[in-house]
């Protein structure tokens, strides 16, 4: 096989890698990269790094976990690199505050569970994974200070968070001023010729490409991912502004928060979110606007085909039957998901001398949205028990005495809850 042939066509490889980009810099750079690789046989090494902050991934991290899979179904070096390092020193990307940092304990727990769920999406045995601690961990005192002289602390605080903090007089903490730098350097030991993030990471990976130069590699390209707007429409997908579809969730709840997102979420989530090419999204638009195609009928197909990412065909056409049956015929849900209520776990929660608690405030841990959300939903009639409206926040229930209810918020989540008493 000539080098050549392990590649498909320079141009042909960057029309498959500019779908769903936010920006590439720059892309004359991948094209010289991407012939230099076609010429040479020598695949490009990508780099994709994640801090292990938390034990589930959502379908907002899974937008430039795809562009992994894209350079990896090319034949390129797809590396995962776990910031089992960088999570202990944490992220000013995007907070207002220092973030308090993570012990080693918990980012041990939380990085057992991504391989198991990033093997969704990438292939196990064509990819590198790696950890940062590996060169981290050994940097010297001496290599830090040679480290921090390559960068200028002027350059620094030009990045868009720490201007707004230092503007509104909150503190930066001195190791939040390292993440940028201790990033880049991962791209310096894993020698990477192109680095993936989401929108808000573009700082960070230009750092790399400026520390790549000063330790006398090429420059790695960087390649940025849009933001996943979350089930709510408006915000970017977050845990813990509870718009979120975990990609660990059960099938049945995956494909009804599917069904949530408002019609115009629909495009994108195809575009980020599936194998669909652009012609075919743009046909699926065609039909819609011509009254061909209804769009649930639309974000049926998109909810299927997600879900069947995550678990399989079968189980996703059966949580489509589901859906509809329930939603569509208005018939109860043959399978709710059933949440445990012990008092035990509860008491933090529950009204001081009592074993009675706010229902707002149980609902709301129950289905993953904060409690302000919860009395919204509840105040606009989106809540049921059994069928009948809560719409009082201030309403209790005795998690001493026993009791199971069908719990529903908003169109699409249903729980089975029980109280054992």
């Amino acid at each position: 096989m000539t080098p050549s042939a392990r590649f498909q066509p320079v141009e042909e490889q960057l029309a498959y890698l500019r779908r769903g980009t936010a920006e590439i810099i720059r892309e004359e750079e991948l094209r010289a990269k991407l012939h230099s690789s076609f010429q040479t046989g020598r695949p490009l090494r990508v780099k994709l790094g994640v801090d292990a902050t938390a034990p589930d991934l959502h379908l907002g991290h899974t937008v430039v976990l795809r562009k992994l899979k894209h350079f990896q179904d090319l034949g390129h070096t797809a590396i995962f690199l776990v910031g089992d390092f960088t999570a202990m020193v944490g992220d000013p990307t995007g907070q207002s505050e220092t973030r308090p940092p993570l012990t080693r304990e918990q980012v041990q727990a939380n990085a057992a569970t991504y391989l198991e769920q990033v093997y969704k999406i990438l292939d196990p045995q064509k990819t590198e994974v790696r950890y940062n601690s590996t060169w981290l961990g050994v940097l010297t005192g001496q290599d830090m200070i040679q480290l921090c002289g390559r960068y200028r602390l002027a350059r620094m605080l030009e990045r868009e968070d720490f201007r707004s903090r230092l503007a509104g007089n909150h503190p930066i903490a001195i190791h939040e001023l390292l993440y940028p730098l201790l990033q880049a350097y991962d791209s310096v030991a894993l020698e990477a010729d192109v680095e993936l993030g989401a929108t808000e990471q573009k700082f960070n990976l230009l750092v790399g490409r400026e520390i790549q130069r000063e330790y006398g590699q090429p420059c790695q390209v960087a390649v940025t991912m849009p933001i996943l707007v979350g089930t709510d429409g408006q915000r970017k997908m977050s845990k813990s502004l509870g718009n979120y579809v975990g990609i660990t969730e059960p099938p049945g709840e995956m494909f009804g928060k599917l069904m949530s997102i408002p019609d115009g979420l629909i495009w994108s989530y195809y575009e980020l979110l599936t194998n669909k090419s652009s012609g075919e999204i743009a046909s699926l638009g065609e039909h819609v606007q011509a009254g061909k195609k209804h769009p649930m009928d639309v974000k049926l197909e998109l909810a299927q085909e997600i879900v069947a990412t995550f678990h399989d065909p079968l189980t996703a056409g059966l949580a489509q039957s589901e859906f509809e049956r329930v939603f569509r015929r208005g018939e109860a849900p043959e399978q709710a998901p059933e949440v445990p209520v012990v008092a035990g776990f509860w008491r933090d929660a529950m009204i001081p001398g009592t074993t009675r608690v706010k229902m707002s405030r149980l609902f709301a841990r129950l289905v993953g949205v904060s409690r302000t959300e919860m009395e919204r939903l509840m105040k606009q009639g989106a809540v049921e028990m059994d069928g009948i409206r809560v719409d009082d926040p201030g309403m209790e229930i005795d998690l001493g005495k026993p009791k199971t209810f069908l719990l529903r918020v908003g169109k699409f989540t249903i729980k089975k809850v029980v109280i054992p008493g």
